[in-house]
């Protein structure tokens, strides 16, 4: 008996081409299970996970009771964040500062003071100075929240049971 005959056959049973696609098929699964290679993606290999601090400022956020939002951030002690429209996820509230609404007012010897601004409109307008924490990767190009460059001037939104406003980051303090 001829071991391939005149169609290509061996022993006159299987294609030699049926042969070949089962070999690389094989080479194929033992190169998958026994040889995996490394784990992870290449993308995450070498980034750190750092904790951060990030000072951000809130201007003209209109609130009837300041002293009660801030009362909600201290009970809470975290609060929720999105970063260029992307949610994150809850990161701690380290402090928070309610800063005064001051005026320049120009005195009679011709210097200029800031006092209190006493317009009762502005009452209801409160800027704020809030440092939060967070655990972050650590990146050639700076900390990253969730997919998220985290860098000065970068805007974010902050919500929480009774509140959601915009404010920018305007510090990054890598621990």
């Amino acid at each position: 008996m001829k071991i391939l005959d005149r169609q290509g056959r061996l022993f006159g049973k299987l294609s030699i081409l049926d042969v070949g696609a089962a070999l690389v098929i094989l080479l194929v699964v033992i190169g998958i299970f026994f040889f995996p290679g490394t784990s992870g993606s290449v993308a995450q290999m070498g980034i750190t996970t750092k904790p951060v601090e990030v000072d951000i400022i809130v201007r003209g956020l209109s609130v009837r009771d300041p002293q009660s939002l801030v009362q909600e951030f201290q009970e809470a002690g975290k609060t929720n964040i999105i970063i260029r429209n992307q949610p994150y996820g809850q990161v701690d509230v380290k402090s928070i500062d309610l800063l005064t609404r001051t005026i320049a007012v120009p005195q009679p010897d011709g210097s200029v003071k800031a006092l209190p601004d006493p317009r009762q409109e502005e009452s209801f307008s409160s800027n704020m100075l809030l440092t939060l924490g967070g655990n972050a990767k650590i990146t050639e190009d700076g900390p990253v929240l969730g997919n998220s460059k985290l860098k000065i001037g970068t805007p974010v939104e902050l919500e929480g049971k009774t509140y959601n406003f915009n404010a920018s980051v305007i510090d990054v303090r890598i621990n």
